[in-house]
């Protein structure tokens, strides 16, 4: 077994990876992810992304190409949203959401008049 322990540098790798993946980690172990949470949870996972993969003095090389791999993935998953409406939808009926979270997250106003559009057309 001697021969699979983690070296110090491995170590290293592994709290970097805990320090990026616990927020998130904790928010979907703690609660019970629901539709208009998922645009949320996304941005906030994409913005620590970033901020790794800029982080070239604290973080391993190796963490921040892994972080650019992620963020694609993610990405294309992100823009799936976009070909179904009820994410946008269950957002804009959200109370604590609605169309505000769209516009302190800085979406384009052409995005926030769709969204809008596409309750109002539904409802």
């Amino acid at each position: 077994l001697g021969k699979y322990e983690l070296e110090e540098y491995e170590w290293a790798l592994v709290k970097q990876l805990c320090d990026i993946l616990k927020d998130a980690t904790l928010y979907f172990s703690c609660s019970t992810p629901n539709l208009e949470m998922v645009i949320p949870a996304m941005d906030h996972i994409d913005s620590v992304f970033t901020n790794g993969i800029i982080k070239r003095d604290t973080l391993e090389p190796a963490i921040r190409s892994a972080l650019g791999l992620a963020k694609r993935t993610l990405n294309r998953y992100y823009l799936l949203t976009d070909s179904s409406k009820v994410y946008r939808i269950a957002m804009v009926l959200h109370p604590h959401h609605k169309l505000s979270y769209f516009k302190s997250t800085g979406w384009e106003e052409e995005w926030i008049e769709t969204a809008e559009t596409l309750v109002r057309t539904e409802y």
